[in-house]
Protein backbone atom coordinates (compact mmCIF):
# COMPACT_ATOMS: atom_id res chain seq x y z
CA UNK A 1 0.00 0.00 0.00
CA UNK A 2 2.66 2.00 0.61
CA UNK A 3 4.18 1.51 -2.88
CA UNK A 4 0.78 2.32 -4.38
CA UNK A 5 0.73 5.65 -2.33
CA UNK A 6 4.56 6.82 -3.49
CA UNK A 7 3.61 5.72 -7.18
CA UNK A 8 0.24 7.67 -7.13
CA UNK A 9 0.85 10.29 -5.03
CA UNK A 10 -2.46 11.29 -4.67
CA UNK A 11 -4.31 14.33 -3.13
CA UNK A 12 -6.46 12.25 -0.42
CA UNK A 13 -4.10 9.33 0.36
CA UNK A 14 -6.62 8.35 3.03
CA UNK A 15 -9.18 7.59 0.51
CA UNK A 16 -7.17 6.94 -2.14
CA UNK A 17 -6.05 3.30 0.39
CA UNK A 18 -9.42 3.21 1.34
CA UNK A 19 -10.53 2.69 -2.16
CA UNK A 20 -7.86 0.08 -2.84
CA UNK A 21 -8.69 -1.75 0.17
CA UNK A 22 -12.31 -1.86 -1.14
CA UNK A 23 -11.29 -3.00 -4.79
CA UNK A 24 -9.48 -5.99 -2.96
CA UNK A 25 -12.50 -7.06 -0.64
CA UNK A 26 -14.69 -6.78 -3.49
CA UNK A 27 -12.27 -8.73 -5.45
CA UNK A 28 -12.01 -11.66 -2.88
CA UNK A 29 -16.18 -11.69 -2.41
CA UNK A 30 -16.32 -12.36 -6.22
CA UNK A 31 -13.70 -14.22 -6.63
CA UNK A 32 -12.71 -11.47 -9.18
CA UNK A 33 -9.08 -9.71 -11.05
CA UNK A 34 -7.47 -8.55 -7.82
CA UNK A 35 -5.82 -5.29 -7.82
CA UNK A 36 -1.96 -5.10 -8.35
CA UNK A 37 -0.42 -4.72 -5.31
CA UNK A 38 2.88 -5.84 -6.50
CA UNK A 39 4.32 -5.90 -9.63
CA UNK A 40 6.91 -8.38 -10.95
CA UNK A 41 9.76 -6.94 -9.74
CA UNK A 42 8.76 -6.47 -6.14
CA UNK A 43 7.99 -10.71 -6.47
CA UNK A 44 10.97 -11.15 -7.75
CA UNK A 45 13.36 -8.72 -5.36
CA UNK A 46 11.47 -10.56 -2.44
CA UNK A 47 12.51 -14.13 -3.54
CA UNK A 48 15.99 -12.67 -3.83
CA UNK A 49 16.07 -11.73 -0.30
CA UNK A 50 14.52 -14.78 0.90
CA UNK A 51 17.37 -16.56 -1.15
CA UNK A 52 20.47 -15.16 0.41
CA UNK A 53 22.58 -18.01 -0.96
CA UNK A 54 22.01 -17.30 -4.96
CA UNK A 55 20.37 -20.40 -5.24
CA UNK A 56 17.38 -20.46 -6.89
CA UNK A 57 15.42 -21.75 -4.65
CA UNK A 58 13.51 -21.33 -1.23
CA UNK A 59 12.61 -24.23 1.66
CA UNK A 60 9.26 -24.49 1.97
CA UNK A 61 8.65 -23.06 5.24
CA UNK A 62 10.30 -19.26 3.88
CA UNK A 63 8.11 -19.44 0.85
CA UNK A 64 4.90 -20.22 3.61
CA UNK A 65 6.34 -17.36 5.78
CA UNK A 66 6.29 -15.01 2.62
CA UNK A 67 2.74 -15.57 2.01
CA UNK A 68 2.25 -15.02 5.58
CA UNK A 69 3.77 -11.78 5.80
CA UNK A 70 1.77 -10.17 2.61
CA UNK A 71 -1.29 -11.36 3.98
CA UNK A 72 -2.03 -14.66 1.64
CA UNK A 73 -3.39 -17.72 2.45
CA UNK A 74 -0.87 -21.19 2.70
CA UNK A 75 -3.78 -23.43 2.47
CA UNK A 76 -3.82 -26.17 -0.68
CA UNK A 77 0.05 -25.61 -1.19
CA UNK A 78 0.88 -28.54 -2.98
CA UNK A 79 4.93 -28.03 -1.71
CA UNK A 80 6.19 -30.66 0.17
CA UNK A 81 8.66 -30.15 2.97
CA UNK A 82 11.67 -31.62 1.00
CA UNK A 83 10.79 -29.70 -1.83
CA UNK A 84 12.63 -26.85 -3.21
CA UNK A 85 10.47 -23.81 -3.77
CA UNK A 86 11.71 -21.86 -7.20
CA UNK A 87 11.23 -18.15 -8.50
CA UNK A 88 8.33 -19.47 -11.03
CA UNK A 89 6.68 -21.25 -7.89
CA UNK A 90 7.07 -18.03 -5.88
CA UNK A 91 5.69 -15.83 -8.59
CA UNK A 92 2.71 -17.94 -9.30
CA UNK A 93 1.58 -18.24 -5.55
CA UNK A 94 2.15 -14.29 -4.89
Amino acid sequence: LGALLLFHRPERPREFLIQALERVKAGRRAEGEYPELMDEANVEAMFALLDVLGQGHITPAQYREALKTLGLSDEGLEVGEDENVTLDVFKEGV
